[in-house]
């Protein structure tokens, strides 16, 4: 009897032990729902909020967070969550929790710009912002934010633009008063004034093809090329480039070959193409020294997305040193600001090449050396009218095939720079 009054007893203590971890672990799932989650803030979260806000929520480009009188998220999007402005139900932005409950209080709608850190990044950039806070019934509080990244830096490039244009302008409009000046000065010895003139001529046509290139420049990027693309023959292009560089590089005893252009077409606008390779085969004359070749060589090049054509441009220039490899397409950039004073040049050359390459679904990439030369690569859409060979063979050069072209469909290595002339 004794026994049995003690297996009673036990049980009757599991049983109570179990009843009561059950209800605990009833009650711990009831708070794990009611707890907020990003599921529940953002598609079905909307039991507190207006008729229609969670509609009109949903259509805002900017990010949306609604706050309720405790601070905790009611309903935020998806973008919120994107910005890292919402972290574990709660809002992760001080000033804007801030002002969330100063509008709260006294129901005033604010506005202020921050910059906030970037999430997942050490390289400490931040993130510009504008949060708007206002009143949402009598409980509720909405904080949109719009993000001005991308604005803060179209405006910084527009800036830096407008003060480089205003500098590379004054330098030759500055020489030509100066120089006119001296002519009137001079007007007694025609030598001087013939010297004098001579430099008014040069700083003249630097002015020129500084506002012609601005004009370029400007016109391949607001232009649309494709609403006037046709197939246009590499070796056409090649041509014309070389025609344009003829004269300089004559005076400097260059010799100019090109080869692997036949059945070769891409697609898009006939002028912007020509203007894009005769800028680089331009810079090669004029950063190569006397008595050497500047190749200019075409390809085939299977892509995932379609057929390439690579269209490289080599010298046997001074080179392009690895820092300045990275800038060497911005805007008004040179790499050698003595050589280029001497030259003419702008500094927009290879931007044009690099916006007219974009534009055309393509890109430009360089390859250099420090003293031995460099190749810039023009890697365009072929159009597909025109196709003579068979993809991957052999680059022909000067009438001799080259077994080891200069690419490679997967490691696009540039061809070697020519032989120096004798």
């Amino acid at each position: 009897m004794d026994v049995n009054a003690a297996v009673a007893a036990a049980a009757a203590i599991a049983g109570l032990c179990t009843g009561v971890i059950a209800m605990l672990a009833f009650r711990w799932s009831e708070r794990e729902q009611r707890r907020p989650t990003r599921t529940s803030l953002r598609p079905d979260g909307n039991a507190a909020l207006p008729p229609g806000v969670d509609t009109v929520l949903s259509v805002l480009s900017s990010s949306a967070v609604v706050l309720d009188e405790s601070d905790s998220v009611v309903k935020a999007s998806s973008a919120a969550y994107a910005l890292g402005l919402v972290r574990g139900g709660r809002l992760a932005v001080e000033p804007m929790l801030h002002m969330a409950r100063d509008t709260r209080r006294d129901g005033e709608i604010r506005q202020v710009e921050l910059d906030l850190p970037r999430r997942g990044t050490g390289r400490g950039e931040a993130l510009a912002v504008s949060a708007r806070v206002a009143p949402l019934g009598s409980r509720l509080v909405l904080l949109l934010v719009e993000d001005l990244t991308e604005a803060r830096r179209i405006e910084a490039v527009r800036r830096d633009f407008v003060a480089n244009v205003s500098h590379e302008l004054k330098t030759p409009v500055g020489a030509l008063s100066l120089l006119s000046e001296a002519v009137m000065d001079a007007s007694d010895d025609p030598e001087a004034v013939q010297r004098f003139a001579g430099r008014m001529e040069i700083e003249a046509t630097r002015l020129t093809n500084l506002v012609q290139e601005l004009i370029d420049l400007s016109r391949v990027q607001n232009d649309d090329p494709l609403e006037d693309a046709e197939p246009v023959r590499v070796e056409q292009l090649v041509a014309e480039a070389i025609d344009r560089c003829r004269q300089q590089a004559g005076s400097k005893q260059i010799t100019m070959a090109s080869g692997g252009t036949d059945d070769l077409s891409v697609w898009g606008n006939r002028s912007q193409l020509a203007a894009a390779l005769g800028n680089l085969v331009e810079n090669a004359v004029n950063y190569s020294p006397a008595r050497t070749r500047v190749g200019i060589a075409a390809r085939r090049m299977t892509a995932p997305g379609g057929d390439l054509i690579e269209i490289a441009v080599t010298d046997q220039g001074i080179g392009i040193s690895e820092k300045d490899r990275e800038r060497v397409f911005e805007r008004f950039y040179r790499v050698d600001p003595a050589r280029s004073r001497a030259t003419g040049g702008t500094g927009l050359g290879l931007a044009i090449v690099k916006h007219v390459a974009a534009s055309h679904g393509g890109e430009v990439t360089v390859w250099s050396s420090e003293g031995q030369g460099s190749t810039f690569t023009l890697r365009l859409p072929e159009s597909g009218v025109v196709r003579g060979r068979a993809t991957g063979g052999p680059l022909v050069v000067n009438g001799a095939v080259d077994d080891d072209g200069p690419y490679e469909t997967d490691s696009h290595e540039p061809f070697p720079a020519p032989e120096a002339l004798p």
